[in-house]
């Protein structure tokens, strides 16, 4: 069943988010104020090494937790998705990608935000020096992909894209 939306307005904007109040019509007839945030898109990469993955190891201090990520972040104005991949796998990792290639395209969290998050994977990267952006994450490690689940259920691993694209990727192994 599809919500209608009456009215949408802006209660907080600045550059990396919008946060907003819609006027949504169930299909019963009944009316109520949902919040939502508007977010550009993101861009990732998954550099794979035979059965290994390239991944950040981070703080996330939101949540206060450490965890393996993929190197992903914001689609700048007019810029490519992949052409973002590239450039984010490359200023959080030193890696230069090759040839990145589409993986899968997912909105972790559709019931508060827009967010587009496009990953992409590659075979041939190429370590060009250290990452611009070192602050990133505390370590670069090559994981086997195989790891992937026990990572998982560890919780070293529970960002939405990250989980998704690995698991994918194995799916299709």
């Amino acid at each position: 069943m599809r919500w209608t939306v009456h009215s949408e307005r802006p209660l907080y904007t600045d550059p990396w988010l919008d946060v907003r109040v819609a006027d949504v019509e169930l299909p019963d007839g009944r009316h109520l104020d949902h919040r939502l945030i508007r977010r550009p898109r993101g861009a990732g990469a998954v550099l794979r090494d035979g059965g290994r993955v390239l991944l950040l190891w981070r703080h996330r201090f939101i949540t206060d937790t450490w965890g393996y990520e993929i190197p992903m972040g914001g689609v700048h104005e007019g810029e490519d998705p992949c052409a973002a991949a590239a450039r984010e796998a490359e200023e959080e990792t030193g890696w230069r990608p090759g040839t990145l290639e589409p993986l899968l395209r997912v909105q972790p969290s559709s019931g508060l935000t827009d967010s587009e998050h496009h990953v992409f994977v590659t075979d041939d990267a190429v370590r060009v020096g250290e990452p611009a952006d070192a602050w990133e994450s505390e370590r670069r490690d090559w994981v086997p992909l195989a790891e992937v689940p026990a990572l998982v259920a560890r919780g070293e691993l529970v960002g939405a894209t990250t989980v998704s694209a690995l698991l994918y990727l194995l799916c299709r192994a």
